[in-house]
């Protein structure tokens, strides 16, 4: 994968990141469990940060 690729997928591998959070510390300043949707996002988030940084792994040991 070219370098501007792995740049890419890092800037991504950012915004999920803070994306992510975010939304945790919103769901921390509430005072009683955060909803139903915002634990999906705060999950399904996690997912995409796993997979972006798997990903990144194996084209960095693929470029070896």
């Amino acid at each position: 994968m070219p370098q501007q690729a792995e740049a890419d997928l890092a800037g991504l591998l950012d915004r999920l990141k803070s994306a992510q959070r975010d939304l945790l510390l919103t769901a921390a300043k509430g005072s009683t469990l955060p909803s139903d949707g915002m634990l999906r996002k705060i999950s399904e988030l996690e997912g995409v940060i796993a997979a972006t940084e798997a990903l990144i792994q194996e084209e960095q040991h693929a470029r070896r």
